[in-house]
């Protein structure tokens, strides 16, 4: 049941992120703009949490990457509207890019995670984890002075409407029927030729 409400909720914040972060970038200088991105960062967080606390016992070494790179982003777009404020557009660019590199890449393990359990459909983990990818590749270009990051971050930001939607929709809902990779197969248990 945890799972079920928690992959909702999951899916409503990755709605409401995309949401806050769009509208709240939009209006730089303003109350408004910089309570809509702390926003963000809150519910950012919070994605984290919930999958770090729905995979911590079957994948622990994901969870907590995806903690702390959800965590790195949260922090990294609150501090990037703080600098736009008070420093200037090019330290609120760099925070942003630490900010998608940070997502981008602690993404990818989550992705064969999620395919492994079967939580999602296996063509969306795929499709998560090659937007991921690109997603790191661009924040990666960018951060060197390529300017790539936006047209690679399409596919990762589709990636997230789609998932975010689906979520919302159904929740976690495992595959019926699936197990464990290391789970044994009825008939070639050693007591199979028995039967």
């Amino acid at each position: 049941m945890f799972l079920h409400s928690a992959g909702r909720c999951v899916g409503a914040f990755f709605l409401l992120a995309i949401v806050a972060y769009g509208i709240g970038s939009s209006l730089p200088g303003q109350l408004a703009g910089t309570a809509l991105v702390v926003l963000n960062s809150v519910l950012v967080a919070a994605i984290g949490a919930l999958v770090f606390l729905a995979l911590r016992r079957s994948h622990p070494g994901v969870a907590w990457t995806y903690l702390v790179a959800r965590g790195a982003e949260a922090l990294l777009l609150t501090v990037g509207i703080v600098l736009l404020d008070r420093v200037g557009v090019e330290a609120a660019d760099l925070a942003y890019q630490m900010a998608m590199l940070s997502l981008g890449l602690g993404s990818l393990p989550l992705c064969l995670a999620v395919s492994r359990l079967h939580w999602l459909p296996r063509w969306l983990a795929i499709w998560g984890f090659a937007g991921y990818a690109l997603l790191a590749a661009g924040s990666a270009a960018e951060l060197l002075g390529a300017g790539v990051g936006l047209v690679l971050s399409i596919p990762g930001g589709l990636f997230e409407v789609v998932l975010g939607l689906l979520l919302l929709v159904r929740g976690v809902a495992p595959a019926t029927g699936a197990r464990p990779t290391n789970a044994v197969r009825p008939d070639t248990a050693p007591d199979a030729a028995l039967r």
